[in-house]
């Protein structure tokens, strides 16, 4: 096992719908542990190009991987700079595309303010560099702003409830811990649901502090242009949200003839970019899921490019 960051999830469906060749590139937007990675460079003669914001994740990568000499190159940028990483180190096409999103074990495990289950600084922040900060959200931000973010990144019925407790606490102190933030919420949560609750409010934040949702648009937004023709997508995500803006990319680049139904042949020029591999998302066996748990909750999608150009 990689010991801080997570077993890979599906890997045998990643490497089914990924791999269409056994050389060109590929690129795994989130290497985390390099797992994934570490698969398709024993079973292709490919490289792989690897993007993590954490330093940590990369660090980590690059000792796994080293074996594989010049077929791995590993950056530590977020996989939202896809296209312009690309062209800096002179690389016009790849022939895959791999993001399996979410939050490390290790990041879960090990601090960060990530987890509920442990008493930290609530930081939250996956790139290190960057400014913003759970704790600056839950001090600054507006009782209605905090509301709207537990809302729409954690789809949490009792939103407003909880950000009134979070600014009355604050009145009194400054929110600085992860425990203090599980204080506030155990006000609100009942005992059946707690867990729930909890898990949908750090949800919420992570998201926010990382831009999690929007970079994923700009990266499956860039991808289509950087794809090879017959080149895969391949998405794993973790909760509703990830998986809603997956579906609409697919379904969005999928054959969009607008001709009226009694036109024999297309005139509209709207064409199939991308032909979705995957009608319903794939999921973890029971067995994986037993042997890792944490893979419960993911849902794969895959589309298939089919034009040169976009």
């Amino acid at each position: 096992m990689e010991k801080g960051f997570h077993i890979p999830v599906m890997v045998e469906e990643v490497m089914k719908y990924l791999i269409t060749r056994d050389d060109g590139i590929y690129v795994d937007g989130t290497i985390g542990g390099g797992g994934h990675s570490e698969e398709i460079l024993k079973r292709t003669k490919a490289k792989v190009i690897g993007f993590d914001i954490d330093p940590e994740a990369v660090k980590f990568a690059s000792e796994r991987l080293k074996s594989f000499g010049d077929r791995i190159l590993i950056l530590n940028r977020n996989y939202a700079t896809l296209k312009e990483s690309l062209s800096e180190i002179g690389v016009e096409k790849i022939t895959g595309f791999l993001l399996d999103l979410g939050v490390s074990s290790f990041q879960l495990d090990y601090g960060g303010g990530f987890s509920f289950r442990l008493d930290d600084k609530l930081d939250m922040r996956m790139d290190r560099s960057s400014e913003l900060t759970a704790e600056h959200i839950l001090n600054n931000y507006s009782e209605k702003e905090i509301a709207d973010i537990i809302f729409k990144f954690g789809e949490e019925p009792r939103a407003k409830m909880i950000a009134k407790e979070i600014v009355r606490y604050r009145k009194r102190k400054k929110i600085e811990t992860t425990g203090e933030l599980v204080k506030i919420v155990d006000k609100v949560a009942s005992k059946k649901y707690r867990l729930k609750v909890l898990a949908r409010v750090f949800q919420s934040l992570r998201i926010a502090v990382n831009r999690e949702l929007d970079n994923l648009k700009i990266a499956l937004d860039s991808v289509v242009d950087v794809l090879e023709k017959g080149g895969r997508i391949v998405v794993i995500s973790y909760h509703s949200l990830e998986d809603r803006i997956v579906k609409m990319f697919f379904k969005g680049n999928e054959k969009r003839c607008i001709c009226p139904p009694d036109v024999f042949e297309c005139r509209c020029g709207k064409v199939e970019v991308i032909k979705i591999l995957t009608k319903k998302p794939v999921v973890p066996s029971e067995k994986e899921i037993s042997l890792n748990p944490r893979a419960r909750s993911a849902k794969l999608r895959a589309g298939e490019k089919m034009v040169e150009f976009a």
